[in-house]
């Protein structure tokens, strides 16, 4: 297995920023590295939900969940022949001191598994952890956005 993560405060609350990250269909707008997201089933994110994405120089992508904490974090997972990627989004509370205003801590997280887990990292590692800065960096951008309106 190999693992990438990236984790970045944003100054929002969870509850914006959840909202953010549930709707996947909503994803493209507010990441280059999703060209597009379609759920393949209706009525709120929870486990078994799937969507079909498409990020640059991929093919598309079935993600279905396997874990569902509402609020707070969800799994899924895609694969082809001689891998698997589980894909963790998770978000915890901050307390801003300064300004008593709550925030918001994202994980974003990347699992490969299987044998091809290790060519994959070799091609694939830096560009892997590239992109999940680039996406903690459009939630983060959204959210800002959120709270102005």
């Amino acid at each position: 297995m190999r693992s990438y993560e990236h984790t970045l405060t944003i100054d929002a609350s969870p509850l914006v920023v959840w909202a953010l990250t549930a709707d996947v269909e909503r994803w493209p707008s507010m990441f280059p590295t999703v060209t597009s997201a379609e759920r393949l089933d209706d009525g709120p994110l929870r486990v078994g939900s799937k969507a079909r994405l498409k990020q640059p120089g991929q093919p598309h992508r079935v993600w279905t969940v396997t874990e569902f904490v509402p609020d707070r974090r969800f799994v899924w997972t895609t694969g082809a022949k001689g891998f698997t990627m589980v894909a963790t989004h998770t978000l915890t509370r901050h307390a801003r001191t300064e300004t008593d205003l709550e925030g918001t801590v994202n994980t974003l997280r990347i699992e490969v598994h299987g044998p091809l887990a290790i060519a994959i990292a070799a091609l694939a590692g830096r560009r892997i952890r590239r992109l999940l800065t680039i996406e903690n960096q459009g939630l983060r951008d959204a959210a800002m956005a959120n709270n102005r309106r």
